[in-house]
C-alpha cells in the first residue's frame, strides 16, 4: 500500500498534538527546571514540525498522487483469502488459547496458515510442530513469559 505523503505527514502532526493534549496532566517536579513531561513535549514538538513540513511539501509538489494506493495483489483473490486466514487465525488464538492451549493452539493454526499459503502437508506439520517447539522455548523457558497450557496442563515439557 503506497500512503501519500501527506497524509503521513497530517497522522504525525495528529500524533504530536495528541501527545501534547496528554502530557498536559504531568505534575511538575519540585526543584527541578524539567518536569516529566519537557522530553515527551520536545519529541511532540518535534513530530508536529517534521509532519507538517512533509504534508506541505507533499502538498506543493506538481503531481497529485491519491492519497492512497492499493497494491497490484488486493486485486487477486487468493492473496485476500490468506490475509483474511491470518486475521481470522489471530482472532481464534485470542478466543482459544485459555482453553486449547499455547501449544495445540498455535500447531493447529501455523498448520492452517500454511496450507492456505501454498505449503504440502509433508512440510506444513513438522514446521508448524517445529516452529512452535521454538517459539515455546523462546518465550517460555528464555523469556519466561507464561504461555497457557489449557488442555496440556499438567504435563512437562
Amino acid at each position: 500500500m503506497k500512503i501519500n505523503d501527506a497524509l503521513s505527514g497530517a497522522a504525525l502532526v495528529a500524533l504530536g498534538a495528541a501527545v501534547l493534549w496528554h502530557i498536559q496532566g504531568f505534575p511538575p517536579m519540585p526543584g527541578q527546571k524539567f518536569g516529566p513531561a519537557w522530553f515527551p513535549g520536545l519529541i511532540a514538538a518535534g513530530l508536529i514540525a517534521c509532519g507538517a513540513l512533509l504534508a506541505a511539501t507533499r502538498l506543493r509538489a506538481a503531481t497529485r498522487d491519491p492519497l492512497l494506493a492499493l497494491p497490484a495483489w488486493t486485486r487477486r483473490a487468493r492473496p485476500l483469502a490468506s490475509l483474511a486466514a491470518v486475521v481470522a487465525g489471530l482472532v481464534v488464538y485470542v478466543l482459544a488459547v485459555d482453553t486449547l492451549g499455547f501449544h495445540i493452539t498455535a500447531v493447529a493454526l501455523l498448520m492452517v496458515w500454511s496450507r492456505l499459503l501454498g505449503a504440502a502437508w509433508r512440510f506444513a506439520l513438522p514446521v508448524a510442530g517445529a516452529a512452535t517447539v521454538i517459539i515455546h522455548l523462546a518465550f517460555y523457558k528464555l523469556l519466561k513469559v507464561p504461555l497457557p497450557w489449557g488442555l496440556l496442563k499438567g504435563v512437562v515439557f
